[in-house]
């Protein structure tokens, strides 16, 4: 029996690609450096902004150049985070009918704390129970760390929970915290990439999500 269901952020419950494009660019452009496009931001998500920044910025950038490009991102995204961001469809209504049948929810994010915390309270109030994002002193995903210290805060076990997540990334987390992964396709990586890192279980959209959730569980969050 399931207690708990940990999401990933971006890509899973939240479409932030637009607004980290854009943070991406203008961090570039302050110093000089070439854009990237959409495509190749997508590719960079899901380590984290700093590892985002050292994809972004061209090959043989000085450690300098790429620690203010990372200052100013961060600078950029703190006050525009929320602009272009859109919950994926049917995502809240998915949380709620997991809130109703008592599952624990939470947010684990390799994004930087401020931004989960501010994005969660935006588009998502009241429906996770908590959200954790990367401060400094944490290891990041794939190291189970984050999800453990999410699964302790709801009550829960590994065995008790299912990871839900749209990359390689997220595959490997669940890998190492010891739980079952559904991996979505609708967010950064496509089924294809997906199963090539190892997904085996899949949702397209996020009724099918909940469909999984009650296949592991043995109960149907949607007839709460």
């Amino acid at each position: 029996m399931l207690k708990a269901v940990i999401f990933d952020l971006d890509g899973t419950v939240l479409d932030t690609l637009r607004d980290l494009h854009t943070a991406t660019n203008l961090a570039l452009a302050q110093n000089g450096l070439p854009p990237r496009t959409i495509d190749e931001v997508r590719l960079f998500v899901g380590n984290g902004i700093r590892l985002l920044v050292e994809r972004a910025v061209p090959a043989g950038t000085p450690e300098a150049v790429v620690d203010r490009v990372f200052r100013d991102f961060n600078a950029c995204y703190a006050q525009h985070c929320a602009e272009e961001t859109r919950p994926y469809r049917g995502i809240p209504v998915a949380l709620r009918a997991l809130r109703n049948a008592g599952f624990g929810v939470a947010v684990v994010s390799n994004k930087s704390d401020y931004a989960v915390q501010t994005l969660v309270k935006t588009y998502f109030p009241g429906l996770f129970h908590f959200a954790l994002g990367f401060t400094d002193g944490m290891r990041k995903k794939p190291a189970p760390d984050m999800v453990l210290a999410a699964l302790s805060r709801l009550g829960a076990t590994a065995e008790e929970a299912v990871y839900v997540g749209d990359s390689d990334v997220d595959i490997a987390t669940a890998r190492a915290a010891g739980m079952p992964c559904i991996s979505v396709t609708w967010g950064f990586r496509d089924r294809a990439f997906l199963r090539r890192h190892g997904a085996s279980v899949f949702a397209d959209d996020p009724r099918e999500m909940l469909r999984q959730v009650e296949l592991l569980h043995g109960a149907d969050p949607r007839d709460s």
